[in-house]
């Protein structure tokens, strides 16, 4: 090999890696562009959510279709106690909770009290109707097959309940079934006010 031959040979050697050094640099460089633009996403999104509901809010405004019978808003409650309740029929310990909630209902109905049992299944009436029925339910039960009003109250797990008095405003947030100090809690409220 001549001499010339042997210095072009080592100059495009010496190309090709000066090549691949810059196209490590440039897929570093995107990775890290990549990365920051997630960040500043992540942190345009965290400030865009809002705050989770707190005792002491109001509770949201709604409107929903109940089973078998129109629609129903929150503000049709004003002036009463309310147990709203959020679940699915396939939730276990929805299911499990919902003769409690009946029978406490049925203690409280002579009273300024109302159960707004809001169900989320994406089939509605065609899944809750039978369920309702076999569990002999008699408060009312709203529809939220786009899940709007879970979204609403940030609803995480199923059951997740929020009592709320007289005044709209939120006293107490359940995740998880309702307990006997719960219901406790509504008859101190229908008690005094």
């Amino acid at each position: 090999m001549s001499e010339n031959e042997e210095r072009t040979a080592t100059g495009d050697r010496e190309a090709d890696e000066g090549w691949q050094a810059r196209e490590i640099l440039i897929a570093v460089v995107i990775f890290f562009l990549i990365i920051a633009l997630a960040i500043v996403g992540f942190f345009v999104y965290q400030a865009k959510k809002t705050p989770p509901l707190v005792e002491g809010d109001m509770a949201p405004e709604f409107t929903l279709p109940m089973l078998g019978d129109g629609d129903v808003s929150l503000s049709d409650y004003r002036g009463k106690v309310l147990l709203i309740n959020i679940w699915a029929t396939w939730c276990e310990p929805c299911r499990d909770e919902m003769p409690y909630i009946e029978s406490q209902y049925e203690n409280f109905k002579d009273q300024p009290f109302e159960v707004l049992a809001i169900n989320q299944d994406r089939r509605g009436e065609e899944d809750v109707a039978p369920f309702a029925q076999d569990f002999g339910l008699t408060f009312p039960i709203l529809l939220d097959r786009d899940k709007e009003v879970g979204k609403l109250y940030q609803v995480s797990k199923f059951p997740e309940s929020f009592i709320v008095d007289k005044n709209g405003v939120i006293v107490a947030h359940v995740v998880g079934q309702l307990s006997t100090q719960d219901f406790q809690l509504i008859d101190h409220l229908l008690k005094a006010q």
